[in-house]
């Protein structure tokens, strides 16, 4: 296992389709516990293959019932939203878009299709906080960013601001 670098916006892999994963092998595996290393050391919930250069539909997502408590996590292959339900508002971030929280509005319940890591398939309906992780995943394997689910304003704001740190990198 190793942990990886987690690009940031406005990397171009961060907005790019993604390929569906075929091969249920080794590598896949390798992958996935690096995905698992590089989320925790973050240290996030979630993260994505495009986040670390690697344009596949694989996300893994944190389990962990209990702060403190063992880490346990969960890949999913291929997801995709099946069924969507009412909304809510929650605070989100980014491992990929630094320094930047907000509300985001989202489905409130959710139920996902998706391969495990032997290329089973599974079904799983959720809501609440763990349905806004989902979806905030499985957004990143289809080219979109939470910047996405802002005001035009604010997404401005913050790409003026990433603008200045690259231009205060390159002094």
């Amino acid at each position: 296992m190793s942990n990886r670098k987690i690009l940031e916006y406005p990397a171009p892999v961060l907005r790019q389709q993604t390929r569906a994963v075929t091969a249920f092998d080794d590598q896949l595996q390798r992958l996935v516990e690096d995905m698992a290393e590089t989320m925790y050391a973050a240290p996030g919930i979630g993260l994505a293959a495009p986040q670390i250069g690697e344009s596949l539909k694989l996300i893994v997502v944190d389990m962990t019932k209990e702060k403190g408590g063992e880490r346990d996590y969960m890949a999913m292959v291929n997801p995709e939203i099946t069924v969507k339900e009412g909304h809510q508002l929650d605070e989100e971030g980014c491992l990929s878009v630094p320094g930047l929280t907000s509300k985001v509005k989202r489905f409130r319940k959710i139920a996902v299709s998706y391969q495990d890591l032997a290329g089973n398939r599974h079904q799983l309906e959720t809501e609440n906080r763990f349905a806004v992780v989902l979806q905030h995943e499985i957004d990143h394997i289809n080219g979109i960013l939470f910047l996405d689910h802002l005001s035009p304003l604010k997404r401005a704001l913050y790409k003026k601001k990433v603008k200045k740190w690259h231009a205060e990198d390159q002094t």
